[in-house]
Parts: structure tokens; sequence; C-alpha cells
């Protein structure tokens, strides 16, 4: 379960927390009503099956708002069956005139300011008329002892209150939940950007590496076919030229696509940092304070870019550290994020495997596996002095 999918299941607990205490108000005002004689035993079924039906449309209501959709049509199918459940049980404000107030949590998430003040004076008139022909009916136990002033203040009172403080209160987890969904998509925006200029930094590469060459064959070729009919020896030794930087340039843009060509690692430790930055994820590199043997260099370079790539790609890390160090026997590269992959190791793409033929190619060796602390780890050994 990812971040964005916790704070969904977090919000949507605390939404429906409400139905908690309902149900435990009906349960102790049932018991209370039927001790007392006040309710009747087909009240409290019709009561109960029309709570039950509110209760399983509220769920499907407070997915729906989650998702960004209002469903009218339920909302108010849910307020006939509050109206229902609490004109049978009596409205009893601590007992099953609750089931009107968990409708208004409800009902009022996803809507405008005007729309949720209409809605929360709309269920205080129905619940303390509600709650008044229940004194009338002689359902009610907590006001029968009151007089009708004060039966009406004491509905107005706790209804009052209980209309002016559950709406904002839901309302408030709404908002919540809308800025980390932004907040997550402000990090995949920015990560499908990093991802972008890392393409492109790569096209330019790929540019830099083969244009010139191609330029030249372009030229040359022109060239050729000018002087052949004039000056056949010279034409045949541009063709001579074409053909050894043909030659050249293909074999440069296999090394590139391959990724053999030799990286400069510092340049790649500062393109990387910047990527991951731009992406929301803190980076701090801890490099020695000499340079790394011959050969090593263009082989971390590597595994660095192709590390940072499955950062970005694969998981939901909020830092990267990447740590270089070497001593007289080995080299050693680690990359440690927070962000555990979301696929195993061995499903992660031609990426990390080509790194590991690569590392292995110099006598090295290559893990990368998710820790018991919610981390992700690689880590590059390599054998000193490098063979070949």
């Amino acid at each position: 379960m990812n971040e964005i999918q916790r704070a969904r299941r977090l919000t949507w607990v605390m939404l429906l927390s409400g139905f908690a205490v309902m149900w435990l108000l009906i349960a102790m005002g049932t018991a209370i009503g039927i001790s007392a004689g006040k309710l009747q035993t087909w009240r409290v079924v019709l009561a109960l099956i029309a709570v039950l039906a509110f209760s399983g449309l509220s769920v499907r209501i407070v997915s729906a708002v989650l998702d960004s959709r209002y469903p009218t049509r339920q909302v108010v199918v849910a307020g006939v069956l509050a109206v229902v459940a609490a004109g049978m049980g009596g409205a009893e404000p601590f007992s099953w005139g609750f089931v009107l107030m968990c409708w208004l949590s409800v009902a009022t998430l996803g809507v405008s300011r005007r729309t949720a003040f209409l809605q929360a004076l709309g269920t205080f008139v129905a619940s303390v008329g509600l709650g008044l022909l229940g004194v009338l009916a002689g359902l009610s136990v907590s006001a029968i002892d009151l007089t009708p002033l004060g039966a009406v203040s004491y509905y107005v009172a706790l209804y009052g209150i209980w209309c002016a403080i559950l709406p904002p209160s839901g309302r408030v987890w709404m908002w919540i939940w809308q800025l980390a969904v932004q907040a997550h998509e402000g990090r995949e925006a920015h990560t499908r950007l990093a991802l972008a200029e890392e393409r492109l930094r790569f096209a330019r590469d790929l540019h830099d590496l083969v244009g010139h060459q191609l330029s030249a064959i372009a030229v040359k070729t022109e060239l050729a076919v000018r002087l052949s009919d004039v000056d056949p020896a010279a034409a045949k030794a541009e063709m001579s030229e074409i053909n050894t930087l043909t030659r050249t340039a293909l074999r440069e843009l296999r090394e590139a696509v391959r990724g053999y060509r030799e990286l400069d690692l510092a340049a790649e430790l500062n393109s990387v940092k910047g990527v991951l930055e731009a992406a929301g994820v803190r980076c701090e590199v801890h490099l020695p304070y000499r340079d790394l043997p011959d050969g090593v260099a263009p082989v971390f370079a590597y595994a660095v870019r192709e590390a940072v790539t499955n950062v970005l790609k694969h998981s939901t890390a909020t830092f990267c550290d990447i740590t270089i160090r070497f001593t007289e026997e080995e080299a050693e590269l680690r990359v440690r994020n927070d962000g555990v992959a979301r696929r195993q190791v061995a499903d992660l793409g031609s990426g990390l495997a080509g790194m590991n033929e690569r590392v292995a190619a110099v006598g090295g060796k290559l893990s990368a596996h998710p820790t018991d602390d919610g981390e992700f780890v690689l880590t590059a050994v390599v054998s000193l002095p490098i063979r070949g």
C-alpha cells in the first residue's frame, strides 16, 4: 500500500468514524427506550432496517466523494432512510436522532459552502421537528419530564450544536485528502519531468557523440559525387574517408546505446542530483577525498544513472543517499533510498540486468534489495585493480 492509498484509507475511516458512535448510541437508546416501555418492537425493527440500509449507502457515498464524484441520488435516498430511522426511533438526540447527524456529516462532503449550510439548516429543522413529534407521541425518554418550552430548548440546543460542528469537521478531512492528492499528483508530475529531462540529456549526448561524424559524412559524400567525374582518384580518397567515418560513427553509436561510452562520474553525479531534487527527492552525495582508480569511474557513473532511474520509476522515495568509497582492494558504490521498489529486483527490467553485466565485466558484483527498515539499497563492488 503506497502513501496515497494509506491517506485514502485514513480519510475514509475518519469520515465514517461517527457511525461507530451512532450505533453505540442506538444500542443504548433502544435498550433504555424498551425498558421504559417507550419503544415498541415493530418500531425498532423498521428503524434497524432503515439504518442498516442507510449505513451501506453512506459507505458508498464516502467512497464516491473520495473519487471526486458526488452521488446526488444516493445522498437523497440515504436522507430519506435517515428520516425514517430517526422517526421510528423517536429522534432522541443521544439515540436514533443521531442518524440524521451522520447523514449530514456525509451529505456535506464535496459540496459548496452554501449547499452545506442549507443542508445543515434543513437537517436541523427536521431533527427538531421529529424530536418534538417523538415527545408528543410518548417516545421520548430524555425530554419526557421537561416543559414544552424546555423540550424545544433541549432539542434546539443539542441539534444546533451538532449541525454546526459535524459538517466542518468532515469537510476538513476532505480538504486534507484533496491536499494529499494534489501533492501526490504534483510529485508524479515532477518525476515525469525529471525523466523527460534525463531523456533529453541522453538525446543531446547522442547528438554530440555521432552528430559531427554524420555531418562530415554528408559533406564528404556530396564532395565525392562532384569529384567522381572530374577526379576519380580524389573521389576514391573521399569515399575511403567516408568509410572510416561511418565505421567510427557506427562504433560510437553502439557504445552509446549499450552504455559502454565512458561517462564522466562527476558530471553524472551532478546531473542525477539535480534530477532527483527536481522530483522532490532529497539527495546526498558522499565521495572519497582522492580520485578513483583508473577504470572505476565509468562503471560507477553508469551504475549511478541506472540506479537513480529506478529510484524515480519504481519507488516512492523522499531521499536518496549516494556513497562511493575505495580501499587498496576494492571500490564500492552504494545507492540507498527510503522508497522500496514496487516490483521485486528480479523483475525490474533490463536496466539492472545490464548494470549487472557491466559490473561483472570488470570483475565486480552487484546487489539490489529492500531492507527490513523500509529502505532499498543498491551496491556495486569492484575488486582493484580492475582487470582489462
